[in-house]
């Protein structure tokens, strides 16, 4: 039990440190930098100008759209690394189990473009 602990002693003092090093990183910008709040430091900015309408309107279904596009071809993505590295053990059935799983994409994407999903205008 004692070998199986000492294997975990790295990681639990790797997290150690780096949770140490965030508190000191978090604490010394309170201590060392000067706070002089003023009007224009504390409005409300954004995209070069002043807010102009009330906070709560309804956005253009666009923006969700290409919201929901993004994280549905990031997380293509993110099966894409561990089969990339894992392709030798896995062999030919993993291989073309990806093929599939990238033919089903790609055939929502070319409904998505049909469909006008990526146009902004």
């Amino acid at each position: 039990m004692d070998n199986l602990l000492a294997q975990y002693f790295p990681i639990l003092l790797f997290l150690g440190l780096s949770g140490i090093l965030a508190l000191v990183l978090l604490v010394l910008p309170m201590i060392l930098a000067p706070s002089r709040p003023d009007a224009e430091k504390t409005s409300a900015y954004e995209c070069g100008f002043n807010a102009f309408d009330d906070a709560r309107m309804k956005f253009d279904v666009r923006f969700y759209l290409v919201a929901i596009l993004f994280i549905i071809f990031d997380l293509e993505v993110t099966f894409l690394f561990p089969w990339a590295i894992t392709l030798k053990e896995i062999g030919l059935f993993g291989f073309w189990s990806m093929m599939v799983f990238l033919g089903i994409l790609t055939v929502g994407f070319i409904y998505e473009w049909k469909k006008g999903a990526l146009e902004w205008e």
